[in-house]
């Protein structure tokens, strides 16, 4: 199969996912994380909730970090998002 074929067919059966319609980096980064050991479908009952309540690095780094993990209470592998909320901090100043 060729990689016109492949294309073709992405863009007439992908699925629509908010993830990846946004070029916001931010958005990215924190949908790249989410979906880190987590399947697709569990990462977009967290996604859209997370962005509206941190819509940016710098309101991620600026909440509680019991906050931050109170969100994504469900979704398992806490690590990942205290690093993230480190990094948004590191990040941030």
């Amino acid at each position: 199969m060729n990689e016109m074929k492949i294309k073709k067919w992405y863009d007439n059966n992908h699925r629509k996912l908010a993830f990846r319609e946004t070029k916001d980096p931010y958005a990215i980064w924190v949908s790249e994380i989410m979906a880190q050991q987590t399947q697709v479908e569990t990462v977009l009952l967290y996604f859209t909730r997370f962005i509206k309540r941190y819509p940016t690095i710098n309101d991620l780094a600026e909440a509680p970090l019991e906050e931050v993990l109170k969100m994504v209470e469900g979704l398992g592998y806490y690590r990942r998002f205290r690093n993230m909320h480190q990094a948004a901090i590191i990040v941030k100043t």
